[in-house]
């Protein structure tokens, strides 16, 4: 789409100089359109500089005793991670079958992380999801894609008789919107003693419904930190 409009500009610009002997000054300097790219690039910049993936993103008061939720597991690497410092209970929830295929054959011999081939959100439904690395999204549209299973986020907590939750991480491409907001709706928000998610602002009205969110975590929780549309964590109060 950006190139396309780079040569739309181009033709214009062409058709000017042919049409007038003096182009204004403006009109004649290269025209430059900020890409996705390169929005990113700028908002990850001091996440990367203060090492966060590394640091803010694994360093917590957990122990073996903990449970962690791991939503949107895609390799298991952070849940490898967590569990290589704090030996806790992981819950890794992750619905591209050949994702969770493999974080199971990871951690086939680890008794305490149980790997699911679902998704949670606010009801259990099937859906089709875009595949595509670690951006595959119900909410985008690629060439490839397969059916998945979502679940009832506090039904599975119910049912399997969880009662708190020690960090919850959400990275699950545009349905952390609809996760949390179900979470906070049910009352179970104040069971989760940190919440560590990642907004994604190609989610139609993101900054407001992100806000919206913020502003409901305020209530029960407190913001440790926050690299906007990168990753936050809260901390209950």
């Amino acid at each position: 789409m950006i190139s396309k409009i780079k040569t739309v500009l181009r033709k214009v610009l062409n058709k000017l100089r042919k049409d007038q002997k003096e182009i204004p000054e403006e009109i004649s300097e290269p025209v430059y359109i900020e890409t996705f790219e390169d929005i990113q690039a700028k908002r990850c910049a001091p996440w990367f500089r203060d090492n966060g993936d590394k640091t803010l993103r694994l360093e917590y008061d957990l122990s073996d005793d903990s449970i962690v939720f791991d939503i949107g597991g895609y390799e298991g690497q952070w849940s490898s991670d967590i569990f290589s410092m704090y030996c806790c209970s992981i819950y890794i929830f992750e619905p591209v079958e050949t994702f969770a295929y493999n974080i199971k054959k990871r951690f086939a011999k680890n008794k305490k992380i149980h790997v699911y081939q679902h998704g949670l959100a606010s009801i259990t439904q099937s859906e089709e999801i875009s595949v595509d690395g670690d951006s595959s999204s119900i909410f985008k549209d690629n060439t490839s894609s397969e059916k998945i299973y979502l679940v009832k986020a506090i039904d599975f907590i119910k049912e399997n008789n969880i009662s708190q939750i020690d960090l919850m991480k959400i990275n699950i491409e545009g349905g952390e919107y609809d996760l949390l907001l179900h979470l906070l709706d049910s009352g179970f928000i104040e069971n989760i003693d940190n919440i560590q998610v990642q907004f994604h602002d190609f989610f139609p009205d993101a900054e407001e419904r992100m806000s919206d969110i913020q502003k409901k975590l305020e209530k029960t929780h407190l913001l440790t930190y926050q690299y906007p549309f990168v990753w936050e964590n809260w901390c209950r109060n």
